[in-house]
């Protein structure tokens, strides 16, 4: 039976949700009261910078990803994720915490418990453009959906659609359904809840959904069929299922980069994700392929958005160009104006730019530092005008999971001044989040 908007019903987390006004849900949640903890230096006088462990020792905490900040616009919070283990498989019914860090008070509070996350993103924590507005995902009656939490009235709020990310002035947020994003990999969505059949083809049903934040309206945004016909091999998809991953707006809110996928379930000589890249306004038109599956399935990962909201970053072999190495790359939305950002540098882990793209920002997965002899991850800083590497500091990453899917990435994310650095490492084999402060290195 279908619920009614009228109705009662519960969340994930066992706590009443109510109607609040036509399609939007409110949800009866106390908030615990703000806890003392003591930040801890990291390394002093060994780090480029003054870099400290924000988060207790009571529990295992993450932030949400490198390419969505996690500092608050004032940038006096920071929001976290506290997950309930770590080292196995997520279950329904597992709650992980939304936590805000007070980066000025030094203190933590717990403000909401969803069911609606995974190892590498959490519960996916993307701020509003104030400090009073939080949002992540919830699975609610039969749907993982958006949630809003007032910091101020501890209000909470569920829309209609999921969140993989919102709008920068607050708008609206997109997601492909976050359980169907299992499909291609775990840890970006939310655990199993119900039976999920998956894509069939390339649907005109299904894709990229938005839901108005005044208006609670769900609307299928751009399809997984819109995304098929701008494909430049569409041969090669036609008897394969199409998949949406990353979706992400540029800072300007005006265009969304997504990552499509297609499988191929019938036909095992088309193995892996075979992932493409796309661009569009963010009203969805101008649908256009930026990377083909071709240049991708030569490796790389990661695209992210240069500040200016013109061009993309992203880990790419070039090989079209003679370079048979994994590099640092930029390109125009429309795949134009391809480069290579410097030679002198493998490309690893998660890349951003500073806004004058003087500085790169990246990491290493454990599998890539462990090549190089190291034992930890080092937080890549490189100054891309003289071409010199520095590492903020290095953090141990490399936990004994059984599967990929647990791991724990460093995922190094810019405040909002780019004077600041957030990301997860594991002193001790624990998850802890970690703030470096670059103020006096890069002036």
């Amino acid at each position: 039976m279908q619920m009614k908007r009228r109705d009662f019903i519960t969340t994930s987390a066992g706590f009443m949700a109510f109607v609040a006004a036509p399609g939007v849900f409110s949800v009866d949640y106390q908030s615990d009261s703000p806890k003392r903890t003591k930040f801890r230096d990291y390394r002093k006088n060994k780090s480029l910078g003054k870099v400290q462990i924000v988060t207790p020792d009571d529990g295992f905490y993450l932030h949400t990803f490198y390419d969505v900040c996690p500092f608050s616009p004032s940038q006096k919070l920071l929001a976290v994720n506290k997950i309930p283990f770590q080292g196995k498989a997520v279950k329904y019914g597992d709650l992980c915490d939304v936590c805000i860090v007070d980066l000025e008070n030094e203190t933590i509070e717990k403000v909401y418990s969803t069911k609606g996350w995974g190892y590498q993103l959490g519960a996916n924590l993307n701020w509003g453009k104030t400090d009073r507005y939080l949002y992540t995902n919830d699975i609610i009656g039969d749907d993982a959906v958006c949630v809003r939490i007032d910091l101020e009235t501890k209000e909470i709020k569920a829309f209609a659609g999921p969140m993989y990310h919102i709008a920068p002035d607050e708008s609206a947020v997109v997601g492909f359904p976050l359980d169907m994003i299992n499909a291609t990999q775990m840890g970006y969505g939310v655990p199993a809840f119900r039976k999920c059949d998956g894509t069939v083809g390339s649907p005109a049903d299904q894709g990229l959904w938005r839901t108005d934040l005044k208006t609670n309206k769900k609307t299928l945004l751009v399809s997984i069929q819109d995304v098929y016909q701008k494909a430049k091999d569409k041969e090669f998809l036609n008897d394969g299922n199409g998949y949406l991953f990353h979706s992400k707006f540029n800072p300007q809110g005006t265009r969304i980069l997504q990552v499509v996928r297609y499988l191929f379930p019938e036909n095992s000589a088309k193995e892996g994700r075979n992932p493409m890249l796309y661009a569009f306004n963010s009203d969805g038109s101008d649908v256009h392929q930026a990377i083909t599956r071709v240049q991708w399935s030569l490796r790389g990962n990661h695209p992210n958005w240069h500040p200016d909201g013109e061009r993309i970053v992203m880990n790419l072999t070039p090989a079209w160009l003679g370079d048979n190495e994994m590099r640092f790359c930029i390109f125009h939305h429309t795949g134009k104006d391809f480069r290579i950002l410097s030679k002198k540098f493998l490309g690893s882990g998660h890349p951003s730019l500073t806004p004058d793209s003087s500085y790169l920002l990246s990491d290493y997965y454990a599998k890539e530092y462990k090549k190089l002899g190291l034992t930890e991850s080092p937080i890549r800083l490189i100054d891309l005008n003289t071409e010199k590497e520095e590492s903020i500091c290095s953090v141990f990453t490399d936990l004994d999971v059984e599967s990929n899917t647990f791991r724990i990435d460093p995922h190094p994310a810019w405040s909002r001044d780019f004077k600041k650095v957030c990301f997860n490492g594991a002193p001790n084999g624990v998850r802890q989040v970690f703030v470096a402060d670059l103020s006096n290195v890069l002036g």
